[in-house]
């Protein structure tokens, strides 16, 4: 009787080894999900004396950075933390897609760089220099097709092997890398 439950036991294990096994290679590629994230104060963005009516559509609860904090955060080099790609980095198989969600207050770009540095709005670079994939901003073509509006989605696909270094070219603190295999 005892060999008979042991036997069994191990059959079960088997198949059940088996059984994830086939699932772990049975899972197609699914987009990998970046999420950009904001803390953007609307009383103060959507004053006609800052951005204007309606630019800032944060409906997160607690934390909010103003107009003027978010300014003289990034001066001081100590740019708001909350701003941000989540997660900051991440691996991904190539021909997989990376899907990026505004989920925050406001417009962000998610433009890939060369190297991390200033984006287009001098007074948000903490004292770097524009780099040359965001220089012009939105009358940049290749900037303004990489802009995400509050609740939209951008899909990046086509990545090469290696690593990737992407941006906000209008908050560069918002940083990211992408680890293609």
């Amino acid at each position: 009787m005892h060999k008979v439950a042991v036997l069994t036991l191990l059959t079960g294990l088997a198949i059940l080894a088996g059984s994830t096994r086939a699932k772990a290679q049975a899972i197609s590629p699914s987009p990998a999900q970046v999420v950009a994230l904001d803390e953007c104060d609307p009383a103060t963005f959507n004053d006609p004396s800052a951005v204007g009516p309606g630019f800032c559509q944060n409906v997160a609860l607690g934390a909010q950075t103003t107009f003027a904090e978010l300014f003289a955060e990034a001066a001081a080099g100590t740019p708001d933390p909350n701003w941000n790609f989540q997660p900051n980095t991440v691996v991904i198989k190539k021909a997989s897609i990376l899907s990026v969600a505004d989920e925050g207050g406001e417009p962000h770009t998610f433009t890939e760089v060369k190297q991390f540095g200033g984006g287009f709005i001098a007074g948000l670079n903490g004292g770097q220099a524009t780099v040359p994939e965001c220089s012009g901003g939105f009358s940049n073509v290749a900037v303004a097709k990489t802009r995400i509006l509050q609740g939209s989605h951008l899909d990046i696909t086509g990545l090469s092997k290696g690593k990737h270094l992407f941006q906000c070219c209008i908050h560069p603190w918002m940083r990211m890398e992408v680890n293609v295999k």
